[in-house]
């Protein structure tokens, strides 16, 4: 077992995170550290990345910094090893469990895509500056955590025809639901 602690530069390209919300800028420090461990099939990489992910609010677009942990595990196979890695003859074309596999090329593992992996599901899908974010007004985007008075009077559509019957009474006119003047019945008969 061999235990390593390395800063690398955060890859690119995609970017290491949820694109257009939030992740670890290009070239940005992470810090891995690794324990390394030699077992029959190959090596068993078992680690921590650090990194400082940068976005933006969900609620209010304010820009923020998230400090992510994100561990990981994964096993790196010897080329042409079976399953108990010895060494085989004639190797086994099996598409399919490649494709889930990790080799060791050169003594060497690329770790790339199991960071990214690691780093994307560690990382907040929602981001927010605070808990408490009230966000932003729907109508005019003011900010409400800066303004917690701020509100629009609504009137809802459906009311919207009778607001303005309603501004034009006046004290002393009479509506028309209220009934006929009396006496009025008994000219029109006439």
């Amino acid at each position: 077992m061999k235990r390593i602690s390395r800063s690398v530069e955060a890859p690119g390209s995609p970017v290491l995170g949820i694109d257009g919300v939030i992740g670890v800028p290009e070239g940005a420090p992470v810090q891995l550290d690794l324990r390394l461990e030699s077992v029959m099939e190959g090596v068993l990489v078992t680690g921590t990345a650090r990194a400082t992910a940068e976005g933006e609010c969900v609620r209010c677009l304010e820009p923020l910094t998230v400090e992510v942990d994100a561990d990981f595990q994964e096993m790196f196979s010897y080329p042409d090893a079976d399953d108990r890695g010895r060494p085989t003859a004639d190797p086994v074309d099996d598409a399919e469990d490649d494709e889930d596999m990790f080799f060791l090329e050169d003594g060497l593992f690329d770790l790339e895509s199991v960071l990214r992996d690691a780093v994307v599901l560690a990382l907040p899908m929602q981001p927010v500056c605070k808990e408490t974010c009230a966000g932003l007004c729907s109508e005019c985007g003011i900010r409400l955590d800066e303004n917690p008075d701020h509100h629009h009077d609504a009137v809802d559509i459906r009311w919207a025809a009778l607001q303005g019957l309603a501004e034009t009474v006046q004290d002393g006119e009479k509506d028309n639901m209220g009934g006929a003047e009396p006496g009025v019945d008994e000219k029109q008969e006439k």
